[in-house]
């Protein structure tokens, strides 16, 4: 799986050119966790999802600053997510609030009976940009058990549907797991009359209710990589993978050209270079804590007292997680680390330190000595 000496040292180069400062005044991407509550129950759910909404959450004038805030410091994209935002009911009122100042807005609903076609229609006309919705299973059964709710598999196609109808651009997200790793391609292949712009694929961080034991092996990671890079070859939609950076490490040795983007009707392109934990991505929980991921739990301040710029641009493990410099072990030795850089959430659940080698990662740099 190596590259040629000559080939790492031009993606050396190249990366840390790009890499130097591309994310330092503000992320490309801030996700808001509007709300903890949630109707389903998953067994991965990173927030621990609870039924009702919190007394504590960020209220409607502090959701609007915020929005206000990322949209000064130059965030160009905000996702609304929970739990599930379909919870709050002024999430309409948020929608256009953020598109009326010139932000991206994208929202990841639960696949419930609140997204009807009426709320649909509402947050269309209030200028969202992208609905997500997820999908872990090709067939019902499957799905539903991972969603904890009978009849989220159907849910989910009548959403796409709805929101097809009435022009809304979509993306469906999918939790790979040990459950569903051999149905990828039939997941990819039930998707593809959808008219979805792109299919994320999520890697399991073991945070909130996952656990290590849903993780695939290094191994298995690389092969499933291999195989959705096939599938991007010829799907309609555009792929792109959460928590496994080292996706682009993949396409850069299958040589993808990366500035080829199925994905923009909604204007939702991607970053000029991969994103990951508090290196163009940021985190705002529902009590209006900042993390570099919603995966890497570590707040590193409030915005209602430091502020979402202040956290981003100065706390020191942002500014760490910004510095591939700063990775460690196999991390730290690769070539591509510039590019990709690992999952910094994985490491630091399942090693302790945010910049220690991703533990799902099977890529061994050249000359590298394995620790026995």
């Amino acid at each position: 799986m190596a590259c040629r000496p000559r080939e790492e040292a031009a993606v050396r180069l190249v990366h840390c050119r790009r890499a130097m400062g591309l994310f330092d005044r503000a992320p490309f991407i801030l996700f808001w966790e509007t709300t903890r509550a949630c109707d389903l129950a998953c067994r991965h759910c990173r927030a621990s999802a609870q039924p009702e909404r919190a007394d504590d959450e960020l209220t409607f004038r502090e959701g609007t600053a915020l929005l206000d805030e990322a949209r000064a410091m130059g965030v160009p994209l905000v996702v609304l997510t929970g739990g599930d935002p379909a919870k709050r009911p002024d999430l309409v009122d948020l929608v256009r609030h953020g598109s009326s100042i010139g932000l991206r807005m994208a929202l990841t609903p639960s696949a419930t009976p609140l997204v009807t076609p009426v709320l649909l229609a509402e947050l269309k006309h209030a200028g969202l940009a992208r609905l997500a919705i997820s999908l872990d299973g090709a067939a019902p059964r499957a799905h539903d058990a991972f969603r904890g709710v009978l009849g989220s598999w159907q849910r989910t196609f009548d959403i796409l549907l709805d929101a097809r109808k009435l022009g809304l651009t979509t993306q469906v997200n999918t939790t790979v797991t040990k459950f569903n790793a051999a149905r990828l391609e039939a997941i990819a292949e039930g998707i593809a009359n959808f008219d979805i712009e792109l299919w994320a694929v999520f890697f399991i961080v073991p945070t909130g209710r996952a656990s290590e034991a849903d993780l695939l092996d290094p191994a298995d990671v690389e092969a499933v990589m291999q195989r959705l890079a096939a599938i991007a070859e010829k799907a309609p939609f555009d792929v792109k993978t959460t928590a496994a950076p080292h996706f682009r490490r993949v396409q850069l040795e299958r040589k993808v050209p990366r500035g080829d983007v199925k994905g923009l009707a909604d204007g939702i392109g991607r970053a000029r270079r991969g994103v990951n934990d508090g290196q163009g991505v940021a985190f705002v929980s529902h009590t209006g804590d900042v993390y570099p991921s919603g995966f890497l739990p570590v707040a590193c301040g409030n915005v209602r007292r430091e502020g979402l710029t202040a956290v981003y641009r100065e706390h020191e493990l942002f500014v760490k997680l910004r510095d591939p410099e700063a990775l460690e072990g196999k991390c730290g030795a690769c070539p591509f680390k510039y590019a990709c850089g690992g999952s910094r959430a994985r490491a630091f659940a399942m090693r302790g330190s945010p910049f220690a080698e991703d533990p799902a990662c099977a890529y061994v740099p050249r000359g590298y000595q394995v620790a026995s």
